[in-house]
């Protein structure tokens, strides 16, 4: 037995679904608060203060810092990709318009593809309709997806910094935990739709340059995969 050692005691003050680190997935959590104490033969005596919170998984019971909960779960990760994905969609095509059946097609087939599985050519055009009549409309239009809700058409500067906004408000916070290939992924996605019906125009270009910057790429890194998307698979 040890003679002389600290031990803590811990107190839990709220619980919740975490990405564990150690177990590689989602799970559920503890946020614990402890104090220690000297122990003598195993009797808890002297406080010896509190200790740092942690949260501890319910699963592999590993402690870590409160700020492993600043990492979203994979659940809440898919969604942001799948917004990600569909927020780039309807910039390019606020940017090169939707007057080319192949420009339509490849859209929704990207949109479809990132996990909103019923998206259709109407649906996405009425969302466009409603992001030109208030360029304000792209936050949020995701969960609209299927809504039916058709507003006035109206005018819509497709290079316009409410775009450019809600571009970066959609891509920043995903972009963190995204690796390189990953980032790339997104922007090449927005890419060949552009390309569908031929050449980038200069709003095309410029929408995506702003993708790139709020992926935080590199301006030669976005060149790079704009000239690469030019390749038929």
């Amino acid at each position: 037995m040890c003679v002389l050692g600290v031990c803590t005691s811990w107190r839990t003050v709220a619980d919740g679904e975490f990405f564990c680190p150690d177990c590689g997935g989602d799970r559920n959590y503890l946020r614990r608060t402890g104090h220690r104490r000297l122990t003598v033969l195993g009797i808890p005596l002297l406080s010896r203060g509190a200790a740092d919170p942690v949260i501890e998984c319910s699963a592999c019971r590993g402690h870590f810092g409160p700020d492993v909960l600043d990492h979203p779960t994979t659940v809440r990760l898919s969604a942001m990709l799948r917004d990600a994905v569909h927020t780039v969609t309807l910039a390019v095509l606020a940017a090169g318009g939707t007057s080319s059946r192949a420009v339509r097609d490849t859209a929704v087939g990207t949109v479809r593809a990132a996990g909103f599985a019923d998206c259709s050519e109407d649906q996405l055009l009425t969302l466009l309709a409603a992001l030109a009549a208030d360029t304000g409309a792209l936050s949020g239009t995701a969960e609209a997806l299927g809504a039916g809700d058709r507003r006035p058409r109206g005018g819509l500067d497709p290079c316009g910094t409410a775009l450019a906004i809600e571009l970066h408000a959609s891509l920043e916070p995903l972009t963190p935990h995204l690796a390189q290939a990953g980032r790339e992924s997104l922007l090449f996605q927005g890419a060949r739709i552009a390309l569908a019906d031929g050449s980038y125009t200069p709003a095309e270009r410029e929408v995506l340059g702003t993708v790139g910057a709020a992926l935080m790429l590199c301006p030669a890194d976005t060149d790079r995969l704009l000239v690469a998307a030019r390749t038929p698979s």
